[in-house]
C-alpha cells in the first residue's frame, strides 16, 4: 500500500509520497525528505499514539521518507500518514492511499486545514481512496467520485487501511478469474465544467454555518435603510452588473448601514465559483466542523477588514502562503469602511487583482495563483473632519489637508471604482416610519438582469466561436443547447456587465443616436479615459438590463454619467 499526503502551499499544495523502511539497528526514527519543525516532531507523536493505541511499534530502525525530497514539508498533518506508513511498512499492493490528519498522544485523530484542497489534487492525480479526520469528513465529501473514510483514532485508520487492503485484493483476484476489473463507483467531476454556471437562474438561499464564516459584516435588509435613494440605487445597480461603488459623505449619515446589506442583494454562487471559495477558506481553516451537514460555501462572501490590515492580510502570503482578505472575499464584497484609514501600499495592490481577478503570490522561489475576482466597496467622509459639503455645517479642514486626505486614494485605483455616490444626512427626523427599499422587488430585478446578461453573454461567445464579425450586435435570444461549446470554453470568464472585453462592449451595447451624441460629448467634455469611458458604456448597459430594455437610451447614458461624476466641493483634481 502507498501511503500519500499532501503539503499545502498556496491554493495548490503538492502530493507527497511517505515511505517507511525497517532495518536493523537501534529502535529509532529518522526522517528525511526536507521535513519542517513540526513534521521531526512527528515521530515523538507516531510513537507514542501506537502504544497508546496498543498497536506494536517496530522493534527496527526506521527511516521515513516524504518525496519529493526539495519540497519543504510543514505542518501536523503528516503524523496519520506516517505512523501507518510504519504499520504497513510490509504491504505488497501498490495502490495510492492518500492520508491526511494530526496525532494526539492518546491515538486520536486532530482535523487539520486545506482537506478539500487536498481532495481535489490527489483525485485529478487518479488517486481514489482518501483517509482523513472525522472532522473534515464534510469537507472531504464536497469531492464527489472518491472512496473517502473519516475515522476518529489511529486504530480506526489502520482498520480501514486493511479494508482498502481486503477489497483491493478482491478486486484484482477478480480481474485475474474473469478479466474484467470491478471499477466501483464511477468517478465524477464535483462541479459541471460544461456551462451549466453559466445558465444557472439567479437565487437566494438562507445562509448556512459555513457561509457565515464568509460574512464578517452584520448583514441585514434593505428594509432597515431609509432615505439615501441615490446609494440604494447605486447598490442595486453594482448588484446586477458586478460594479464597484465609493461611498463618500459626513460622518453617521448611513453609508457603512447600507453598505453592510448589500450582500443580501447578491443571488448565490455558481457551483464551481462556491468550490473555490470553499477550497480558499479550507486553506484559510475557516470551515466549520459539521458532521453530517454541507460546509460548501454557497452565499457570496462579505469581507470587511478593519483599516490596520497588513499587506500579508490583505493580499494574501503570510505563513504558507495563506489567502488574504481579496481571496477571501472571492465571489463575493470586499468593503473597506473608512477607506483612507487603510494603508496606502495596501489600498494600491487592489489594483491588479480588480483587473485580472487573480492574485499570484511568491515566497522562496516558489508561486500560487488564488482566485480574487471580488466587488470593491469603499467608504469615507468627505475630508478628515467630516464636514465638507454638509449643509448647516462648518468643515474646519485646511484646503491643503483635504488634498492631501483624498490623495491617499491614488488616482489609478479610483479609476477603477464606477460609481462614485456623496451621500448626505436625510432630513426627516424623529422615529422612521415603514420602510423604503423592499429587499425582495430588488431581488426579482437583480434576477431578471442576471438572465439577460447569462443569456446574451452565451450568445456573443456563441457568435465569436462561429466566425461572427467583430462588432456585430449581439440580441438578447433564448440560449439553447447549441452554446454549450461555447460556454465550455468560457468557464473562466465572467458574464457580468463590469467584465466585458472592449471588443465586447462594441457588441453588447447599441445606443440610440441621442445616447451616442450624449456620450460623445461628455467623454470629449470630461476628457475621460479609455477605462472610464468604457465604465460609462458598462454601467448604462447593467441600467437598460434593469429596465429590460435592450438597446442603451440617453435616459441610460445620463444617468451612468451622473452616478460616476465627483460633487462640485471636491479638490479640484478629482474632477
Amino acid at each position: 500500500m502507498t501511503i500519500m499526503s499532501f503539503a499545502s502551499f498556496g491554493y495548490e499544495g503538492e502530493i507527497i509520497k511517505v515511505e517507511a523502511d525497517l532495518r536493523r539497528g537501534l529502535p529509532i526514527v529518522d526522517i528525511v525528505g526536507l521535513p519542517g519543525s513540526a513534521v521531526k516532531e512527528a515521530r515523538e507523536r507516531m510513537r507514542a499514539a501506537i502504544g497508546n493505541s496498543d498497536l506494536p511499534f517496530p522493534q527496527e530502525r526506521i527511516l521515513i521518507n516524504l518525496s519529493p525530497a526539495d519540497q519543504k514539508k510543514e505542518g501536523s498533518g503528516f503524523d496519520l500518514p506516517i505512523a501507518l506508513a510504519v504499520l504497513q511498512a510490509d504491504c505488497a499492493l501498490d495502490m495510492p492511499v492518500m492520508v491526511i490528519g494530526e496525532l494526539e498522544l492518546s491515538g486520536r485523530v486532530r482535523p487539520v486545514r486545506g482537506v478539500l484542497g487536498a481532495l481535489i489534487s490527489g483525485s485529478a492525480a487518479g488517486i481514489e481512496y482518501f483517509i482523513v479526520p472525522k472532522e473534515n469528513e464534510a469537507e472531504a465529501r464536497i469531492q464527489q467520485g472518491v472512496h473517502i473514510y473519516g475515522v476518529e483514532t489511529l486504530r480506526e485508520a489502520l482498520e480501514c487501511l486493511y479494508a482498502i487492503e481486503t477489497e483491493l485484493r478482491a478486486e484484482k483476484d477478480c480481474e485475474t478469474n474473469t478479466g474484467e476489473k470491478n471499477g466501483g463507483t464511477p468517478a465524477q467531476e464535483a462541479i459541471d465544467h460544461t456551462g451549466n454556471s453559466i445558465f444557472t437562474a439567479a437565487s437566494w438561499s438562507e445562509p448556512s454555518q459555513a457561509d457565515a464564516a464568509a460574512n464578517t459584516g452584520t448583514g441585514g435588509f434593505f428594509e432597515e435603510v431609509y432615505g439615501q435613494g441615490e446609494l440604494v440605487r447605486a447598490l442595486h445597480i453594482a448588484a446586477a452588473g458586478g460594479h464597484s461603488v465609493l461611498a463618500y459623505g459626513p460622518p453617521g449619515c448611513g453609508k457603512t448601514l447600507s453598505m453592510q446589506r448589500f450582500a443580501s442583494l447578491l443571488p448565490d454562487l455558481d457551483p464551481k465559483t462556491a468550490e473555490e471559495v470553499t477550497h480558499i477558506y479550507s486553506i484559510a481553516g475557516l470551515l466549520p466542523s459539521m458532521r453530517g451537514h454541507d460546509v460548501r460555501i454557497k452565499r457570496p462572501p462579505f469581507r470587511m477588514p478593519h483599516p490596520n490590515a497588513s499587506l500579508e492580510g490583505m493580499i494574501g502570503g503570510a505563513g504558507k502562503c495563506m489567502p488574504g482578505e481579496i481571496s477571501l472575499a472571492h465571489g463575493g464584497t470586499l468593503f473597506l469602511d473608512e477607506a483612507v484609514q487603510f494603508k496606502q501600499t495596501v489600498l494600491q495592490t487592489l489594483r491588479a487583482p480588480l483587473e485580472t481577478g487573480t492574485v499570484t503570490l511568491s515566497r522562496a522561489g516558489r508561486a500560487t495563483t488564488f482566485p480574487a475576482r471580488f466587488q470593491l466597496l469603499m467608504a469615507l467622509n468627505s475630508c478628515p473632519c467630516g464636514n465638507l459639503g454638509a449643509d448647516g455645517k462648518v468643515c474646519t479642514c485646511m484646503p491643503a489637508v483635504v488634498e492631501q486626505y483624498w490623495k491617499k486614494l491614488t488616482a489609478p485605483l479610483i479609476d477603477r471604482i464606477d460609481l462614485r455616490i456623496p451621500v448626505f444626512p436625510t432630513q426627516a427626523y424623529g422615529l422612521p416610519g415603514k420602510p423604503c427599499y423592499n429587499t425582495a422587488d430588488m431581488r426579482k430585478k437583480i434576477a431578471a438582469s442576471d438572465k439577460i446578461q447569462r443569456e446574451r453573454y452565451a450568445a456573443y461567445l456563441h457568435k465569436g466561436f462561429n466566425g461572427g464579425a467583430a462588432g456585430t450586435p449581439v440580441h438578447n435570444k433564448a440560449v439553447n443547447s447549441s452554446l454549450a461549446g461555447a460556454a465550455q470554453s468560457a468557464a473562466q470568464l465572467s458574464y457580468k456587465n463590469v467584465h466585458l472585453t472592449p471588443s465586447a462592449l462594441l457588441a453588447v451595447c447599441p445606443l440610440t443616436g441621442e445616447a451616442e451624441r450624449i456620450f460623445t460629448h461628455n467623454a470629449e467634455k470630461r476628457e475621460l479615459s479609455g477605462r472610464g469611458s468604457h465604465a460609462v458604456l458598462k454601467i448604462a448597459r447593467t441600467i437598460a438590463d434593469l429596465a429590460q430594455e435592450e438597446v442603451i437610451a440617453a435616459p441610460h447614458i445620463e444617468e451612468a454619467i451622473r452616478l460616476r461624476e465627483w460633487s462640485s466641493f471636491l479638490p479640484f483634481f478629482m474632477h
